[in-house]
This record gives C-alpha cells, structure tokens and sequence, in this order.
C-alpha cells in the first residue's frame, strides 16, 4: 500500500519553497564565483542559453513524474518500470548526490552565519578589500570554528524539516524568499551607483560592462561545462528535490507555468546578484577571480562604504544564511523524504541520521580550508572534489538519464500530456518536441563526454 504524502498548502506555498531550493547559495555565493572565473559575460550568455533551453523541459519532466508518481523518485521509478529497472537510478544518483552536495553546502551555510555574527559586532566597518581578504583566510582555516557554525546549521535544519512540509518548509520559504529579494535589488540599485573608490579602479559601468558583455572567444568546454555545472546546482535539476517536490503537487495544479516561474525566479536572482557584486568590485579594483570567497571579500567591503553599514550587513547575511537554509531544506527533504519510505522509517529518525551523515562527510571539506589544504586528490582538495562530483559529474549524469527516459522511454506525447494536466496559463506544445527528444539529451551527453575526458 502507498504511503500517504502530504501536499502543498498552496500554489504560491509550493513556488515559494521549489523557488526557495533553488534560490540560495547557488545564487549568491556561487554563481557571481563562477562568473569571475569563467570569462564574466562569456559564462553567463552560456548559462542563461542553458536555463532555458535545457533546464526548462528538464526541471518539468522531473516535476512532472513527481507529480505523476506521488512517490520518491527511488519508488516512484520503480512504479513507472520495475523494481531493479536501470531507470531507478535516477533516483539514487539523485538522492546520493543530495547528501554529497550537502556536505560541503552546510559549512558554506556556516560560514554566513558566522559573518552574520560578524557584521553585528561592526568588523566591517572601513575594511578595506585587504583586510576582507585576511579576514576571510583566518575564518575559514579555523576547522573548530567552522564546524560549530555548520553543526548550527545542522541543528536548525533539523528543527525545520522534522516539523513537515507544511509547517516546516512552506511556512519558513514564504517570507524568507521575498525579503532577500527586496534586499538584493536594494544592494544593486547602491553597487550600480557607486563611484571609483581607489586610485586606478575602473568603476561601477566598467564592471556592469564586463559582466553583461560576452566576449565569445573565452567560450570554450570547460566554460559550457561550469554553467552546466552551475545551471543544474542552482536550479536543482538531477538532484531528486524537484521529483520529490513534485510528488506533494495536487493532479491539477499549473505545472508547466509554476515551473517555468520558478526557473525565472532563480534566474533572476543569479543576474542581481552579479549586479551587486561586480559593479562594486571594479569601483574597488579588486579580482573578479577570487574564488569561492568572493562574496566575503567584496560584500563587507561595499557595506563598511555605506551609512548604517552594519545594518545592512547585518540584514544581508541574516538573508543570505534564510536563503542557504531554504535551498538545505530542499536538499536535505528529497533524501529524508525517500530514505524514509523506502527503509520504513520515521520522518524524525529520517532527517536526522541524514544529516549526521551530511555532517561527518562535510568534516574534510571543513578541513581542506585549513589543516588538510595540502591533501589533494586528482588535483582538487575535499571541498573542490565534492563540489566537482555533485555538481559536474552525478548531477548532469542524472539529467541525462531524465533526459533520455523522458524522450524515449516516456515519450514527448505522454509527457506533454501529462505535464499539461491542469495547465492554465500556458501549454507545452508540440514545437517543443526536437528540444525535448534531440536537443537537451544530445546537449547534456555532449557535456558528460567532456566531463570525462
């Protein structure tokens, strides 16, 4: 007998929540990174091409068979082939993939809270990008620092997803999300008018340019691959949450629009978020390739510029922290959810030995930043090798079978109409079909042959 699954209290409740794991510190920390190191424009020309030319039919064919299965992806597979069908691993590799992301993105999650705690007490009044930068090294190389911030986290995502969907992860994403938008078009609005604030800085229109104007030469594989990469950790596709949250959709609900907002939304806030950071960092004449901690060597900065600086720091990494945890949720759901009804297991014992296990991987990668940063495996450190292999490798791996199942195993027929049920507002049509049955499965197996070569 199927298990009964709880549903979405709302249509803007499930936007909200699919939007709030997708919204996060993919977004906000990560992309403005790979930006800075994968050509500026050149790299979000790719990535916006790859949103919504393969992230579209994708995010709602996984969505969608949610929907259709009412299960987790592990059973819900299983349902639509058979129990040791290949297709099952769609599941796994997703859920597995989950747990291994989660294990670097919970210290990421600590440390903006522990630049919250930061920006409270007014260090980053006056910083200068020098003084950020040191900040920044001696923070993240304290492994007993960093891992109390992330058992922090743990806890408090504990607490969350134990209470449920409704109560838990609805409720928190529903005004989580519109604040941080507010905030983050705030910050652009002040970084876009910014003048030079160091001799020889080029200034805010320089780094506006540079961000919004591809130049076509610096497209190469390696930067289709990031934005894939990219494209797929921030909007969560190969991962199980959306399949996951899929299963909790009403049969009638507007799948293909509610999608397609979502993505929108995600992708709206990757772009603001470039328009905070870059304009500020050519006025301040700093790297654009710093790495993973650009967004705590820039940011402190522009607020020590500002009149009541600590307040908007204070405000900006409180968001940034709600933004993390609601992408957690999603993230830290979807294997919960499935490793709960596939052992029988209770939700509570579920969600918690989940994250003990996130937590005891995610040690390395607290280490890698400090003690271990001279421990490399194939050329990466633990941090490097767990953001490669969830994000460039089981990810596009996991789309890649979603692609080929829904194209032919599924069919664009059954998909199409599966997915239109309920549809309002706009329709999938059958001009899709070349994307859904050529395009994104050659696009994604393209991609996979040169993750591996």
């Amino acid at each position: 007998m199927e298990q009964k699954r709880e549903s979405w209290g709302s249509r803007f409740g499930f936007i909200m929540a699919t939007a709030g794991f997708a919204i996060g510190l993919g977004n906000i920390w990560r992309f403005p990174y790979m930006v800075g190191t994968n050509g500026g424009g050149a790299f979000l020309v790719v990535y916006l091409a790859i949103c919504f030319t393969i992230c579209v039919p994708l995010f709602i064919a996984e969505i969608s068979l949610g929907r259709k299965t009412r299960l987790n992806p592990i059973q819900g597979m299983q349902k639509l082939t058979r129990k040791g069908s290949p297709w099952v691993m769609i599941g796994w590799i997703g859920a597995i993939a989950c747990v291994l992301l989660m294990s670097y993105y919970l210290m990421v999650i600590g440390w903006m809270a522990a630049y919250f705690v930061k920006a409270l007490t007014g260090v980053f009044a006056g910083a200068t990008p020098e003084q950020t930068s040191v900040m920044y090294d001696t923070f993240v190389s304290d492994p007993l620092q960093v891992g109390a911030y992330t058992l922090g986290v743990v806890v408090v995502l504990g607490v969350i997803v134990t209470r449920g969907l409704k109560d838990g992860v609805e409720k928190a994403c529903k005004w989580m999300l519109p604040a941080l938008m507010i905030m983050l078009l705030i910050l652009a609005a002040k970084s876009l008018m910014m003048s030079p604030q160091v001799e020889g800085a080029a200034g805010a229109m320089a780094g506006l340019k540079w961000y919004v104007t591809p130049d076509f030469s610096k497209i190469n594989g390696g930067v289709v691959l990031a934005a894939l990469g990219q494209a797929f950790f921030s909007i969560g596709i190969g991962i199980a949450c959306a399949f996951v949250y899929g299963s909790y959709l009403a049969p009638d609900s507007d799948l293909p629009a509610d999608a397609t907002i979502v993505i929108a939304l995600d992708t709206g806030i990757a772009v603001v978020a470039g328009l905070v950071i870059f304009p500020a960092l050519f006025c301040f004449g700093m790297d654009p390739q710093a790495g993973p901690g650009l967004l705590f060597k820039t940011m402190p900065v522009i607020f020590g510029q500002l009149p009541g600086g600590s307040i908007f720091a204070s405000m900006f990494f409180f968001l940034v922290v709600l933004a993390g945890l609601t992408s957690g949720m999603g993230y830290l759901e979807a294997p919960a959810a499935t490793f709960s009804e596939l052992f029988g297991i209770s939700r509570k014992k579920s969600v918690w030995g989940i994250l003990a296990i996130m937590y005891i991987l995610g040690i390395p990668s607290i280490l890698s930043q400090g003690p271990w940063s001279h421990i490399l495996i194939f050329g990466r450190n633990f941090f490097d090798l767990a953001d490669y292999i969830s994000g460039n490798v089981m990810m596009p791996v996991d789309a890649l079978l979603i692609a080929i199942y829904t194209a032919f195993v599924w069919k664009f027929a059954n998909f199409k109409d599966d997915s239109n049920v309920g549809a309002k507002t706009f329709r999938i049509a059958n001009s899709w079909k070349p994307f859904v049955v050529a395009v994104v499965p050659v696009a994604v197996l393209i991609i996979m042959i040169t993750a591996i070569f």
